[in-house]
């Protein structure tokens, strides 16, 4: 796909500019009508001589829909723009293709292809029915990409930047973080300071020429390893609270104490499983711990991430500041203030749930139409398979010299005996592209909303029993 046309489906993506909301109600002509008739204001429940009747109600209901569907609409177009390297391999080595047919170097099928590009430009079941898959696994979800939402932006309103390209220096980066991960995915978080497999990757990382994570001092440390990049996520222990604490959970309390498999069940790393998995061949399950665990290290982090629900981390967070009653709450909360009304519909508990719960939904619907209809980006598990064949010499692809010379992958090399991307469990990533990542997006929805419930300076060290 052109990074200069649109997606797949012919429709424009496009950003949302939330801060133009109340001057748009001021500027837009189609309102004032209805601005001068008393009917426009969000908050206006009565009439001048009382309630408003049936008749009255159901016709401020339309008003209120159809004015937040007028600014939606009216926003300026801004598409999302592909990496342009669909167009630039028309072997499709940097595309997203698990599950279809493959070639035994991992590439696929060029027909196959083609039927799912077909399927995505025509939205039509019974063009995604005929799409040959290469095993019995089968594709995440692809047509969700053409779910309406209805509150809101749509799903296929929000922009956003083009991932790296297959042969850049930040896609080099990118990979030898995804190596060192699983390279210390046993290394206790407590113990990142001292482990000697931490420290080789922080100095391994810091030699990169474009990685983009935290640096002290223009170096990767073991205090910033695989941290984030936005405030305060150098802020505490690596792991937050809300995914320590007890949870409170209506008449009982929930220990978050996790099932993980054991030390060293890694998967994928002999060349005829990663071919047969990148096929959607059948695989066999992890070798679980008999102790449940609280989450210490990546690896009980991993298996977290594959069978939590979606948004579980947002709610949980949620029903532990309501555990705080309303010390926690936001300061904007209208009932903070009422000598006579706590929330109950509105402002409340319930409230909190609701919008933490639902946030996750349409978050992924604008995560499904980026990942299917714009980028389709390659699979870290299968970019590694492209530098296992590349070192190997089964093949020659413009991979960036950066991963090459890392140390990751002699790392990886020593421990496993091939380049592949070990994996935490048999199925390897899920059949959908890789980015946008669905959870960080569903994270970013939930905590939005925990942001607008909940006191942002809440210090819950000073309330007892959260120490």
């Amino acid at each position: 796909m052109s990074t200069t046309n649109k997606f797949t489906a012919g429709e424009p993506m496009y950003r949302t500019n939330r801060r133009a909301f109340l001057s748009y109600l001021g500027a837009a002509p189609t309102l004032t009508a209805f601005a001068g008739a008393g009917l426009l204001s969000s908050s206006r429940a009565f009439a001048d001589d009382g309630p408003l009747n049936s008749s009255e109600r159901r016709h401020r209901a339309f008003v209120l829909r159809r004015d937040a569907a007028l600014y939606q609409k009216d926003l300026p177009d801004n598409p999302s723009l592909s990496n342009g390297d669909q167009e630039l391999y028309p072997n499709r080595i940097a595309s997203y293709s698990k599950g279809l047919p493959h070639n035994n170097l991992g590439e696929v099928d060029l027909n196959a292809y083609g039927t799912l590009i077909k399927a995505l430009g025509s939205g039509r079941w019974g063009d995604f029915e005929s799409i040959p898959l290469g095993g019995t696994s089968k594709l995440s979800n692809p047509q969700g990409a053409y779910c309406f939402s209805m509150e809101g932006a749509d799903a296929a309103a929000p922009s956003i930047p083009a991932p790296p390209a297959f042969s850049s220096a930040q896609m080099a980066a990118e990979i030898a973080e995804d190596y060192w991960y699983a390279l210390t995915r046993d290394v206790p978080f407590s113990q990142y300071g001292t482990d000697p497999t931490i420290a080789q990757a922080a100095a391994d990382l810091s030699k990169f020429s474009d990685y983009r994570g935290p640096k002290v001092n223009g170096q990767v440390t073991p205090d910033v390893i695989f941290r984030g990049s936005t405030p305060a996520d150098l802020t505490g222990p690596y792991i937050s609270q809300f995914l320590l604490k007890p949870t409170p959970f209506g008449a009982t309390t929930v220990p978050q104490l996790y099932r993980t498999s054991v030390a060293r069940d890694d998967y994928l790393t002999k060349y005829s499983d990663w071919l047969n998995i990148q096929r959607g061949g059948s695989a066999g399950s992890n070798v679980f711990d008999s102790t449940p665990r609280y989450i210490r290290n990546n690896r009980d982090l991993s298996l977290y991430l594959l069978v939590d629900f979606s948004g579980q981390a947002n709610f949980q967070a949620a029903l532990l500041l309501q555990s705080f009653g309303s010390a926690a709450l936001s300061p904007n909360n209208p009932y903070l203030h009422s000598a006579t009304q706590v929330g109950n519909v509105t402002f409340s508990a319930a409230t909190s749930l609701d919008l933490v719960g639902r946030a996750s939904n349409p978050a992924n619907r604008a995560n499904f139409c980026q990942k299917w209809l714009v980028h389709r980006r390659i699979r870290p598990e299968a970019f590694a398979g492209r530098i296992h064949n590349h070192v190997t010499g089964a093949a020659n692809y413009p991979i960036h010299s950066d991963i090459l010379n890392s140390a990751a992958l002699k790392a990886v090399f020593s421990a496993h005996g091939t380049y592949l991307l070990p994996m935490a469990y048999p199925v390897g990533s899920p059949l959908h592209p890789s980015y946008p990542a669905a959870h960080a997006t569903t994270a970013g929805a939930g905590i939005t909303m925990l942001k607008a419930v909940f006191n942002e300076s809440f210090d819950s060290q000073s309330c007892r029993g959260f120490r």
